[in-house]
This record gives C-alpha cells, structure tokens and sequence, in this order.
C-alpha cells in the first residue's frame, strides 16, 4: 500500500479513537480524511482538532475513495453492524474493544472481513507497553520454568467519577450498549492472558457491584486454567483510583513482579528510580531489573496502538490483535459472567 494512507473514523463515542486521531494527525504517511458521528457536536468538535470532514452519514465515510481503512469508536453494540458495513465497503479496521456484545456479532464480523479480504485490528494497547513486551518474552521462553499462577490487575476509576456516570460516556455504563463495565474493561487482559499463555480450559469467576450501583457490575475477579495447568487470576476493578503492584508471574525456576501497569498505578506517586519490572530466578543473589520505561501516564499506553496498526497496513504484515484475538478475548468475557452467575467451572469452548 502507498503512503499517506487515509483514514477515516466510524464514531468517537469511545474516548480512545480520539487520541488516536490526535496522534495521528501528526503521522507524515497519514491522511485523516474523514469521519462519521451520530452527535454533531463531539463528531465536529474532534474533526476541527485534527483536520477531517465530518458527516452524519455512514456512508459518506464508506463510500470515499480517499478512504482506504476506518477506526470503529462507536459503542459496543454497534461494532458488528459498523465493522460489516466497512468490510463489505473494502475498508481495513481497527476495532475498539470489546469487539462486540455477543460471540454471534463477532462471527458475523470475523466472515464479512474473510470474504472482503480486509486487514482487521482489535486496539489491545497491552500488547504495544514494553513491560508487557518483556514479560512475554520471558514466559515464552521457558526461562522461568513452568508456570505455575499469574495474576493480572488492570483497574480503572470510572464508576467513582461523577462525569463519566453521567456525562458524555454514559453508554459505558447502559447494558444494552455495553454489557457491563467487566465486559469492557476486562476485554484487555482478557486479551493479555491469551496473548502470554494461549487460550484457557476453563475459568470461575465472580463478578458483581460491590460498592457502587450504577453500572451492571463494578468488580470481577476469574480464574483461568490454561494448556499447561497453569492459573491466571484477572482482577478487573472499575472502582480502584490509586494502585502500584500490576503483575505477579510464579514459575518454578524464578519470578516478575510488574508496578505501573495501568491507569491507578501509572497516577500514583512513584520514585524516579522505580522499575517497571523485576525479576528473581531462584539460585540468583539479587534482583534483575530490565531496562524497561514506564510510560509517564496511561493515556500514552492508549497512544501506542495506532502507529504498529498503520505499520501493518503499509508493509501488509498481520496486525498486532486480529478478529480472532478479539473473539476469544470476548469469549473469556462472556464464560467469566455465565461462571458468576451460575456459581459453577465454565470449560471452553464457550457457547452463548
């Protein structure tokens, strides 16, 4: 594909297509060409920062000749019936998470980009942050031994903040237009856990408002068995304002510990000198500390997503999450919600 390669937006209604038009409008292969938005004011608002034409009309966007690949923002319940539409029109895609509300939609969107032959993107920015690089790394290449349990902790304030429950991201919060805030948020180390140890067997879960009643849910904990016996205990919070300690990975010839992984951690208060990561094989007298940079704040962890998604388009290299990446992460969701609900071991693969 020749650069400048142009782009167009299919709905800002998430807050993370924005940065990324912010981003990327700085991009010298780039064009923001072009973008649609049901609400005027925040579609306009977001096209007059970064130089794009706005529409109410889907199709003006689709039907664009300058336009070569969309970024889908819209709420949940609309990523099938949008990302169909772009397929269909000959658009590559980059999706926000979750990929969609059921495993159907996601069926629906997975055969739309094998028949059009388009590039298709989940935005998982836990893939792109270095500590998380590194991790993998390590765990995938058997220097720890087997691995025994991990544990991931990925939280965000939102539901203890007035203007997100009531304001403009409100459809966050609404069931039929997002699930649940587990469902949105746990969509990304969902996506990590598969990413580092492939896809579970099974998972047991609770997942349920705890101190807040505004959203569906405000807290979930599951616990996943993968391949290899290994435990994966996901801690996904949407009440946690201030944290430090993100991963902990046991295997039986060392450990990492990981702080500053998420939006709490990367706002709490850190010294200068304080590592990313850290890791102890057993045998050793002390602690490794990789030279890792912890990202000043979490929105440039958001901002890290869409340069390796324009990469791949330009060199036409797979994607860094791909349509499938994104079923299964919904899939561990969804088995997650149905083990809370009928207090019971949920085994994959997981039929709605």
């Amino acid at each position: 594909m020749n650069a400048p390669i142009g782009i167009g937006v299919l709905s800002f209604a998430h807050g993370h297509v924005n940065s990324y038009a912010h981003v990327m409008k700085d991009f010298e292969d780039v064009r923001l060409v072009a973008a649609y938005d049901d609400d005027e004011g925040r579609g306009k608002g977001v096209c007059e920062a970064t130089g794009m034409q706005y529409t109410p009309h889907v199709e003006d966007v689709l039907s664009n000749p300058d336009v070569q690949a969309v970024m889908v923002g819209s709420e949940t319940s609309r990523h099938a019936e949008l990302c169909v539409a772009a397929a269909q029109a000959g658009k590559h895609i980059l999706c926000q998470k979750p990929m969609a509300l059921t495993l159907a939609d996601c069926d629906r969107m997975i055969a739309a980009v094998e028949q059009s032959g388009i590039m298709f993107a989940m935005a998982f920015q836990m893939r792109h942050d270095p500590a998380n690089i590194k991790m993998r790394e390590v765990v995938q290449s058997g220097e720890l031994g087997a691995i025994a349990v991990i544990r991931r902790r990925h939280c965000i304030p939102c539901l203890l903040d007035e203007g997100f429950v009531n304001g403009p991201t409100h459809w966050h919060i609404e069931r039929d237009k997002n699930r649940g805030m587990f469902a949105d948020d746990a969509a990304h180390p969902a996506d990590w856990f598969h990413w580092m140890l492939g896809k579970p067997v099974s998972v047991i879960a609770e997942v349920d408002n705890v101190i807040t009643n505004v959203a569906p849910d405000d807290n979930g904990v599951a616990v996943y068995r993968f391949g290899q016996g290994e435990m994966g205990i996901l801690f996904n919070s949407s009440t946690v304002r201030v944290a430090e300690n993100s991963t902990e990975i046991y295997g039986e010839k060392g450990v990492i510990i990981q702080n500053y992984g998420d939006g709490p951690s990367c706002g709490a208060p850190r010294r200068a000198d304080a590592p990313a990561i850290r890791i102890f094989r057993y045998g050793a007298s002390d602690w490794e500390v990789p030279d890792v940079p912890v990202p000043p704040g979490h929105g440039h962890r958001i901002q890290a997503v869409p340069r390796p998604w324009v990469d791949s388009l330009l060199n036409e290299t797979p994607p860094a999450a791909t349509a499938q990446d994104g079923r299964i992460a919904l899939e561990m969701v969804l088995a997650a919600y149905k083990a809370s609900e009928d207090g019971r071991r949920v085994t994959f693969p997981f039929t709605e």
